[in-house]
């Protein structure tokens, strides 16, 4: 589930602080039965490190929540973010990562390795405080084990899903462009009928004359002489 930003959350993240504002304001958005359940979150970055969106990628219990990479990722992607940074709520108020948390996160890691988008954080989060495992050293840890990367055919298996979403983008962009360019002829071919110019139209749709006339796909009327 895509998280709606304000303007506060679109920002430049510079640190885990940062991050923590803007995350303990959405858990707090929550009424209070969701509250209690674990919450997995997803912050994309573009390389200014700018936030381009902000993903429940997953809503479990109260003591756990399943998280699939490839979802992860995927989001990732559509969005063109190069930057990701993980973060759940510990709803028993321990500020402590579990296995399961580091294990993820390695995986995570892995992943991120595989297909160029950099996993630089993880935060665990409660309405008042959080840790972060970049703050503790963990994250260089993580980076450097050996437990869970990839087999060759695994890797593969990676690149050619990312191959898919990459497509599935593009199409999905091209159909979005050319209904929008097909709105827009059927806008322009309407004043024309109503004996507007290329100029006057321009100006209205904020274009220029000559590109009135490509899209119209009309001859311009000659100016008549007085």
């Amino acid at each position: 589930m895509n998280i709606k930003l304000t303007d506060k959350d679109k920002i430049r993240v510079s640190d885990a602080e940062d991050v923590y504002g803007i995350m303990q304001r959405i858990l707090l958005r929550d009424n209070k039965i969701d509250r209690e359940k674990e919450h997995f979150w997803i912050v994309g970055m573009n390389n200014g490190g700018y936030i381009v969106y902000i993903e429940l990628v997953s809503l479990g219990s109260t003591t756990r929540t399943l998280v699939e990479p490839m979802n992860v990722f995927r989001v990732a992607i559509l969005k063109g973010a190069i930057r990701i940074i993980a973060v759940h709520n510990h709803p028993g108020g321990t500020m402590k990562p579990s296995k399961e948390d580091k294990d993820l996160t390695d995986k995570l890691i892995q992943v991120g390795k595989i297909i160029n988008i950099k996993v630089e954080d993880h935060l665990i989060i409660s309405p008042t405080t959080y840790i972060s495992f970049k703050n503790m050293d963990l994250m260089e840890k993580l980076e450097n084990s050996n437990q869970y990367i990839p087999t060759y055919q695994l890797i593969e298996k990676i690149r050619k899903e990312e191959q898919i979403i990459r497509e599935d983008a593009i199409k999905v962009e091209k159909t979005l462009r050319t209904e929008a360019e097909s709105k827009l002829n059927s806008v322009i071919n309407y004043l024309l009928e109503k004996e507007m110019t290329f100029e006057q139209i321009a100006k209205i749709l904020n274009i220029t004359p000559s590109e009135v006339q490509k899209i119209s796909k009309k001859k311009p009327k000659r100016k008549r002489t007085i």
